[in-house]
């Protein structure tokens, strides 16, 4: 279970690091800390998502996301996010979409979409890697 958390983060981060290869050093740094990484599992309760993510190497936390589907991932949330110490980071409308078996998450607030993703189902969720969108 974990072996498959860190192999599905290790081919995100390298998938995101290898697209922007050819920018200058600089430019992969100021990337890099725009890269983030969830992992969703199902709760007990139905439609509930529990998250464990985490945004460049700074911050990191638990979340939730309800409202979804009693059955798979695709579909729409609402999602909270706290940092380990328990206090709140963010919340979002959460959009989940398959195509063959890539997921496509978009994190929406306010209407617009503020982060973008894509992952796959592993043994024990679904791991996406995601950055944040300018805007």
């Amino acid at each position: 279970m974990i072996r498959s958390f860190f192999i599905a983060a290790l081919l995100t981060c390298l998938l995101f690091v290898s697209y922007g290869s050819s920018v200058a050093l600089a430019s992969q740094a100021s990337a890099a800390s725009n890269i983030g990484f969830v992992l969703y599992t199902k709760s007990h309760a139905p439609g509930t998502l529990n998250a464990r993510w985490i945004y460049g190497d700074k911050y990191r936390g638990p979340g939730m996301a309800t409202g979804g589907p009693r059955e798979g991932f695709v579909g729409k949330y609402h999602v909270r996010y706290f940092y380990e110490s328990g206090e709140f980071s963010d919340e979002y409308d959460m959009v989940i979409e398959k195509t063959g078996d890539v997921y496509k998450v978009s994190w929406i607030t306010n209407g617009k979409v503020s982060a973008v993703g894509v992952g796959m189902k592993v043994e024990s969720g679904l791991a996406i890697g995601w950055h944040r969108v300018d805007g």
